[in-house]
């Protein structure tokens, strides 16, 4: 077996890995979302029906799966406004309300019973200041799968937190979408792969696929 793999492997142990998507929902990669063109980079790239696949797997392999939801409430209480993103997402036509269908799981990701979903009203990191580094000591996680978007903010973002709080990064390339289009894969060879593994969908997907020492 060659020793990619196997390294690999020994990363994704089922029992200490956990699946984090990063704001794939239905109001930024559904159909009507916010910000269509980044929409249409998830799903022109294959981006969002990988992050479907390793979903479905992680559900399949018993590995834990949080879906990182960006969303703020009606009256905007506590949402962050001191960069360009922010006040540019406020004039957007698709807002992303607290209980709206906008920050609901778009399809077809699927969600199961035992998936957890954190929610945030602030900043641009689906980790920092929310409840995911806690969730993740508590489900004995070292190693953090991170798929979604965006590659411009949000994914960079997960990959050098979840690095300072000492656990190991792992980044399905295929399963992360940015605009432009080439961005993505110039910001995982120059930004995530110096820190991160980066990998495949498929590589995941054989690794659960193969026994595990402990299994």
């Amino acid at each position: 077996m060659p020793s990619d793999t196997v390294r690999l492997m020994g990363q994704l142990d089922p029992a200490a890995t956990v699946l984090l998507t990063v704001e794939c929902q239905r109001g930024v990669v559904g159909p009507d979302s916010a910000l269509p063109e980044l929409a249409d980079a998830a799903r022109e790239s294959g981006a969002l029906a990988n992050v479907a696949r390793l979903v479905a797997a992680a559900h399949e392999a018993g590995v834990q799966v949080l879906h990182a939801v960006a969303e703020r409430r009606p009256d905007g209480r506590g949402s962050s406004h001191n960069a360009r993103l922010f006040k540019a997402a406020e004039r957007l036509p698709v807002q992303q309300l607290t209980g709206s269908a906008a920050v609901r799981i778009a399809d077809p990701i699927p969600v199961s019973g035992d998936d957890l979903v954190v929610r945030r009203l602030h900043g641009l990191s689906p980790i920092a200041g929310t409840d995911v580094d806690a969730l993740l000591r508590n489900f004995g996680c070292r190693t953090l799968i991170i798929a979604g978007v965006s590659a411009n903010v949000a994914i960079p973002n997960a990959v050098f937190d979840a690095v300072n709080l000492g656990y190991t990064a792992v980044v399905p390339a295929d399963a992360i979408a940015g605009v432009p289009a080439d961005y993505t894969p110039a910001m995982i060879r120059h930004t995530v792969a110096l820190v991160a593994t980066v990998t495949t969908t498929d590589e995941v997907l054989t690794a659960w696929s193969r026994p595990h020492q402990d299994d």
